[in-house]
């Protein structure tokens, strides 16, 4: 049985149900991030390597949340900035438009509207972010179980997932 796939899994169930508390997200990024090391080591994924590694991350993450939650705000707002400089980014190159000065407008004006939507929105972007983490590690988790769980069927369930735990999480802030 492999423990780091049911792991993960039932983590990214709780991250998808009670994510939105900071503590839980910062664990559940460490997790994420300690798996997404994993494919980086060849020969970790085995073994206590392979545990120690994605629990131990979340762990130190999960306490670094608790004790820099001063610091969170600032956090949400780099984060909406570059958010919103790379979705201007995203959006010229989806039209395949853009020269120096219009890429650098829609940089400016993409972070601008990204750093007001987290500002105003940081619950909704609390939820949003626990959502879609807990569904890449619900679905990471069963890609350890069933490698064949690729492309867009795997994008799929990850998407129905991140759409299912933000409209649950939801529920409570629209009260």
């Amino acid at each position: 049985m492999n423990w780091l796939a049911i792991t993960l899994i039932v983590f990214g169930i709780l991250v998808l149900v009670f994510g939105s508390r900071l503590w839980l997200l910062g664990a559940s990024v460490g997790a994420l991030l300690g798996v997404g090391l994993l494919r980086f080591l060849p020969g970790a994924q085995t073994g206590v390597h392979g545990w120690l590694i994605p629990i131990g991350l979340a762990i130190a993450l999960g306490f670094s949340a608790v004790f820099l939650k001063a610091i969170v705000d600032l956090v949400f707002l780099v984060l909406g900035i570059l958010a919103g400089a790379a979705a201007g980014l995203a959006i010229l190159n989806l039209f395949g438009v853009g020269s120096g000065l219009v890429n650098l407008l829609f940089v400016i004006g993409g972070g601008l509207i990204g750093a007001v939507l987290v500002r105003r929105f940081k619950r909704w972007a609390l939820v949003i972010l626990a959502g879609v983490v807990g569904a890449l590690l619900v679905v990471w988790g069963l890609q350890l179980v069933f490698p064949t769980l690729t492309g867009p069927f795997a994008t799929l369930i990850t998407l129905v997932l991140a759409g299912g735990g933000i409209a649950y999480q939801g529920r409570s802030l629209a009260k």
